[in-house]
């Protein structure tokens, strides 16, 4: 079992895997907050291309949160999956909406303050997390890029399941992972330095890569 000693370590192996992006100026690493965002940072560094942050938030079934019915994005982007939203009453899905585009609004707000507004337009989109567990936000993350006008994406992580992975890979153009195990546990059983990320390290990460 592969364990990474933090974030930043995780960055740099999964860097020395995305070099055919080195340079190139259609590409933009995408950090999701907020533990995807030391990782990419590490990433842009290596790679010689700007970084910035991709909030969305899940829309989660009321019932059963882990499964998304939808997702949420910057610049008013909603992403829904019909089939399983058409199973929801409205009045349901107004609160979890409700609540996550404030939560949305609210990381936006302190992520975003004085940075442009983000724009994927014709653009590379490197989306990156810490690792995939359900791989439900990072599949949510993949379709907001879309809908942010993203000509190519590719998901890039250091660990995750297999499902996770078999489903991203039918959602983005490319995915990059280092480890799959078949026995896969949660994200920070592969990491020795796995301490929740807070809103201050991601803004002064943001800041000395702006």
């Amino acid at each position: 079992m592969t364990t990474y000693r933090d974030r930043a370590d995780a960055g740099l192996r999964l860097a020395d895997k995305l070099t055919d992006l080195a340079g190139r100026p259609d590409v933009i690493v995408l950090g999701l907050v907020r533990g995807g965002v030391e990782v990419s940072r590490v990433i842009a560094e290596r790679l010689g291309v700007p970084m910035d942050v991709l909030v969305v938030r899940k829309l989660g079934v009321p019932y059963a949160p882990e499964v998304a019915y939808g997702a949420l994005g910057p610049g008013g982007v909603q992403v829904l999956n019909e089939m399983v939203a058409d199973r929801i009453s409205e009045a349901d899905k107004a609160g979890v909406r409700q609540r996550e585009q404030a939560e949305l609004e609210r990381r936006e707000g302190l992520y975003r303050a004085g940075r442009p507004p983000l724009d994927l337009a014709g653009r590379t989109a490197v989306i990156v997390d810490d690792g995939l567990a359900t791989g439900a936000t990072a599949r949510a993350a993949v379709q907001v890029a879309r809908h942010l006008g993203a000509a190519r994406i590719v998901v890039a992580v250091p660990v995750g399941s297999r499902e996770a992975y078999e489903m991203l890979a039918a959602e983005a153009d490319q995915v990059v992972i280092l480890e799959a195990p078949p026995d896969f546990m949660a994200v920070g059983a592969y990491y020795e330095d796995f301490h929740e990320v807070s809103d201050d390290e991601v803004t002064e990460t943001l800041k000395a890569t702006a």
